[in-house]
């Protein structure tokens, strides 16, 4: 069976050629899953989502990990989804797990209005534009700083010298968080996002142990804030905030994984993402170093083309129907931009990395409505600003092999890109 060879090529003595395309196209619809991080893993899942776009846009899987749920593929869908929150609820959470019952972690992310307005515009002021005026200078400075300390002449992994470093130093900074523990930031992300068993912890106890860790340390910053005059850093924000200041350490805990999450993943695998892309895609390379004020293209097309975050989820409030398909209040709702974004009717050679498309910031990456990503322009700026000083630094940056990925349906990203870059 289609299923079982898949599990196989899993066994390292189990050796065959897997086809992904002939899987995908033979597998039974009645019983795909899309949320198996192996799928992601191994790079196998663009043929699945291009045959739900085409034979079953709106998809129901009846067993999951996580229980059933429904599946948006495609571009409009997902957007008529994103954009409704009074039928398509964020709570209890935008992954496909629900809260554990002595665990949970609220986070504004997960809530609907009227408390996710106020709790985002509480923490907003960090992405202003002043604010990232300011920012701007102190980014350039660090990744020049990075570039010109990369090994030469020899095979380095670029997600932990570069992408991961480099927006760690940021979160920091967000933060106000000692410099000297800032990989502590890392670590958490990596925490809150790993499926237990793949690499970074080894059971949902190990998870929680280290998340209470993360509290903790938290916690002496937020005294630290609260007894202090307000600053302009996400801590003291929060400490001072009058719809933040006396939420339950639960909730403060999942905020902060809210914000590490998507201040550190999403940008780290767009920056490992673009060079990725372009050691694909040469001609796209000729054209960046020809002509480099393509750069804010490059950014959006990397977006776009990388989707850093795989899915949202929604939840149903009422019983409702997206193209003749009946979804039940309370079934958990999937919009998969990484399939949205891949949408032939409408984005023109979507697989296809193209740094001069037209309508290049058309893309879903950073949803729609009330939750777009409060942090894209942040992340945004911190690709172009990586690009810029590439560009004046290095004549190539060789990519020798395929990169590993995370064992994740939601943050689609890299674990390692081994590179070398001439002397």
């Amino acid at each position: 069976m289609a299923n079982e060879n898949y599990i196989g090529r899993h066994n390292p003595d189990f050796v065959f050629n897997y086809d992904p395309n002939e899987d995908a196209w033979s597998t039974d619809l009645s019983t795909l899953d899309m949320s198996r991080g192996e799928r992601f893993r191994d790079n196998t899942f663009e043929p699945f989502f291009e045959r739900l776009r085409k034979e079953a846009p709106v998809h129901y899987c009846p067993d999951s990990l996580n229980g059933p749920y429904w599946s948006i593929t495609k571009f409009n869908d997902i957007m008529a989804v994103d954009t409704n929150h009074q039928v398509f609820s964020s709570e209890p959470s935008i992954v496909l797990f629900d809260p554990e019952e002595d665990f949970p972690l609220p986070m504004f992310i997960a809530m609907d209005p009227p408390k996710h307005d106020v709790q985002r515009k509480t923490v907003s002021p960090i992405v202003a534009p002043n604010h990232l005026a300011h920012l701007e200078p102190v980014i350039r400075e660090r990744a020049g700083k990075l570039l010109d300390a990369v090994p030469r002449n020899e095979v380095f992994n670029w997600v932990d010298k570069i992408s991961i470093e480099l927006t760690t130093q940021m979160l920091a900074t967000l933060f106000d968080f000692p410099w000297e523990d800032r990989r502590k930031l890392t670590r958490w992300s990596d925490v809150a996002t790993a499926a237990p068993g793949q690499g970074v912890v080894e059971s949902d106890e190990q998870r929680r142990a280290e998340l209470m860790e993360c509290l903790q340390y938290f916690n002496g910053l937020w005294e630290e804030r609260v007894n202090a005059p307000p600053r302009n850093d996400l801590i003291s924000m929060l400490a001072h905030g009058e719809s933040t200041k006396n939420m339950p350490r639960q909730e403060f805990l999942g905020n902060l994984v809210l914000l590490i999450v998507g201040g550190n993943d999403t940008t780290r695998n767009s920056i490992t993402g673009s060079l990725y892309a372009l050691s694909k895609w040469p001609e796209q390379m000729r054209k960046l170093r020809e002509n480099p004020a393509l750069i804010p293209s490059l950014v959006s097309e990397t977006i776009r083309w990388q989707t850093p975050l795989a899915y949202m989820r929604r939840t149903a409030l009422v019983d409702t129907e997206i193209r003749g398909q009946k979804i039940k209040a309370g079934e958990k709702v999937v919009m998969w931009y990484v399939s949205g974004n891949r949408d032939e009717e409408v984005i023109s050679n979507p697989n296809d990395f193209d740094i001069e498309r037209a309508n290049v910031r058309h893309h879903l990456s950073f949803g729609f409505g009330i939750h777009r990503c409060v942090g894209n322009r942040l992340g945004e700026m911190q690709l172009r600003i990586v690009w810029e000083e590439i560009l004046k630094r290095f004549d190539a940056i060789e990519v020798v092999d395929e990169p590993r990925r995370v064992y994740s349906s939601f943050v689609k990203g890299y674990e390692h890109l081994p590179v070398r870059i001439a002397a």
